[in-house]
């Protein structure tokens, strides 16, 4: 378990359990050793922190790349944090260069690392859940690693879209993970990857009873630059965040 990582779960951990008090259900679902992709529900920054704070294993999460790629002191301390604590990073353009993603997380995997994925790309823009993308599926099969189903509940209370920090409010967080998905041996064309998905999507929406949208989360808007009146961003949840990967 990376050093970083390490400290994390005897500091902040703790503190998260102890000023939260998640409730947590289906840990004997989680494999002991050996790979496994944990795909759940995205509704706040926070889902990572409280996954991260209940899976009793080194879990990588995604980081952006362009956090790799700063400069000065800040740049450096943004890569010192990322390698300590195990980040895959991974493009935001999509296409080619977000597949490197996806071959990074491959080793991490055949290797016993446990990677988590958000297979709607972006955070739920209004509590519901979306359409999966079907990377996750794509990953799992190049792996050979089952992919564990997460319900993530009240995340999105604690820290709502555009918060900078997750605040007590009295609301109850609560993480399910559901039973492996086992694809091995299903074939990897784009019908097979579509239903893949949702299944998985199905089976992350009986952990979290919420309304399912059959259709690709929008993506999040960003501030206009002085230049142009709108823009659109999206926030990476590892292979399948882009369209390339799409079925």
């Amino acid at each position: 378990m990376p050093l970083l990582y390490t400290i994390g779960r005897y500091t902040v951990a703790p503190a998260l359990r102890l000023a939260f008090r998640p409730t947590v259900e289906g840990l004997e679902h989680i494999p002991a050793t050996g790979g496994a992709i944990f795909a759940g529900n995205h509704l706040s920054v926070a889902d990572e922190l409280f996954l991260g704070t209940v899976v009793p294993r080194h879990l990588a999460f995604w980081a952006k790349s362009d956090y790799y790629k700063g400069t000065g002191a800040k740049g450096a301390l943004h890569r010192f944090v990322l390698n300590g604590l195990g980040a895959i990073p991974v493009e935001r353009a999509g296409g080619r260069a977000a597949l490197t993603a996806f071959d990074a997380a491959i080793p991490a995997l055949k290797g016993g690392d446990l990677v988590a994925i958000y297979p709607e790309g972006t955070r739920s823009p209004d509590g519901r859940l979306y359409r999966g993308r079907t990377g996750t599926a794509r990953l799992a099969l190049a792996a050979g690693v089952p992919i564990i189903p997460v319900g993530m509940i009240g995340t999105d209370k604690v820290q709502p879209i555009g918060a900078r920090m997750p605040r007590p409010s009295g609301a109850k967080i609560t993480v399910r993970f559901g039973k492996p998905l086992d694809f091995t041996g299903r074939s990897a064309d784009r019908t097979s990857l579509r239903e893949m998905t949702d299944e998985l999507m199905a089976e992350i929406q009986k952990l979290t009873g919420q309304e399912y949208v059959p259709r690709y989360a929008p993506p999040r808007a960003k501030p206009p630059t002085p230049h142009e009146s709108t823009s659109n961003e999206s926030t990476p949840g590892g292979p399948g965040a882009d369209g390339s990967t799409a079925g």
